[in-house]
């Protein structure tokens, strides 16, 4: 999902006070415009182009159409310890996500789980931004998030869509870098579709099936009249996996919460679930890392198929990413700044300049 133009970088410190300061003038209050700017930058460090600033323009409209609320807390419907269930009354969902992620770590630290389910959340961009929040302190954590007023995947045998892509995130500790596993139910994602669709580019195989449930490569079957639908993880072969994952998620994020698709909501919106585990609570955190670290070890070690030059762990090549975007700069998907610039003017705030102009050669 990265495709980022290499040859011009900005310093992260700055995109993110870029990217703070525009949710600021917007209206967000508190911490909130630096918690979306970091999500939303982290994305684009981890390779997720999709998810990240590309999405600062979308969240900025929804400020001004009041589909976004700007100021304010959730409102804690429950909270029994371990669990704890908020209304997010549509803040922020980077935010309130960022919130969640924290509050299960600290509820899972004394009672060695904390689990937070959100209703009415606005949207929380990519779900691997958060994961390390858990697993910088040895905690496994799992994230799941659907949109009960978005329909745009087929659950297996059918041609009209039910759900959202469905992601599932989780973070697994080990005594080297972490595991950072960010997956959904259906084949891709909704962000990426709209890219290849605007791009006249089509998918890399029959991703999905026309209104007349006909297989197709073609993104823009996905829109219009008579749309089409993504299928779920598997495809036509074996989508009844992915329909398993995506029920799952929607039990978790929307039945855990109590509310969703029964409601029939209409909005750009999320719900949510969080769930942190502190393996102290276990079978013991030593215990826990030496079979992840063996786990990871024997993944990485097992000798790759022709053509393949190693085996990698899910967010191996994120955290590469991450890690030259925090010493080089970060890279960002074609477009992202052009979109940005009409808020920049509006809200009278300077873009950051590159740190490594476009080569002339």
């Amino acid at each position: 999902m990265s495709n980022a133009t290499e040859d011009i970088r900005y310093s992260v410190a700055a995109m993110i006070d870029y990217a703070a300061a525009l949710f600021a003038v917007a209206g967000c209050d508190g911490d909130k415009p630096q918690a979306i700017a970091k999500g939303l930058v982290e994305a684009d460090l981890l390779g997720h182009t999709t998810h990240g600033l590309q999405l600062a323009s979308v969240y900025l409209s929804e400020l001004e159409t009041g589909g976004m609320l700007a100021r304010g807390e959730p409102e804690v419907v429950a909270d029994r310890g371990a669990t704890v269930t908020w209304d997010g009354r549509r803040l922020p969902g980077i935010w309130l996500a960022t919130r969640a992620v924290d509050l299960a770590v600290e509820r899972a630290a004394v009672l060695g789980v904390g689990t937070v389910a959100i209703r009415k959340s606005h949207h929380i961009g990519c779900l691997a931004v958060f994961l390390q929040r858990a697993t910088d302190r040895g905690f496994m954590v799992t994230i799941a998030s659907s949109d009960p007023a978005a329909a745009s995947v087929a659950p297996f045998g059918g041609r009209k869509a039910v759900f959202t892509p469905n992601p599932l995130a989780v973070g697994i500790p080990t005594d080297g870098d972490p595991i950072l596993i960010d997956i959904s139910a259906s084949i891709t994602t909704n962000g990426m579709a709209g890219r290849l669709r605007r791009e006249g580019k089509r998918f890399p195989g029959e991703w999905a099936v026309d209104d007349s449930g006909v297989p197709t490569d073609d993104p823009t079957a996905l829109v219009g009249e008579s749309p089409g639908a993504l299928l779920p993880v598997g495809g036509m072969d074996h989508g009844h996996k992915g329909f398993g994952l995506a029920l799952m998620v929607e039990a978790l994020t929307q039945g855990l919460s109590g509310y969703g698709r029964a409601e029939s909501p209409t909005g750009l919106g999320a719900s949510v679930f969080v769930q942190v585990l502190d393996p102290a609570a276990f079978g013991g955190a030593v215990a826990f890392q030496r079979e992840t670290g063996w786990l990871a070890g024997a993944c990485r070690e097992t000798p790759p198929l022709p053509g393949v030059d190693a085996v990698r762990l899910p967010g191996q090549r994120g955290l590469d990413r991450k890690r030259r975007a925090l010493a080089e700069g970060v890279a960002l998907y074609p477009g992202i700044m052009e979109s940005l610039q009409t808020y920049a003017v509006k809200f009278g705030v300077t873009p950051p300049q590159p740190i490594m102009p476009r080569s002339t050669k």
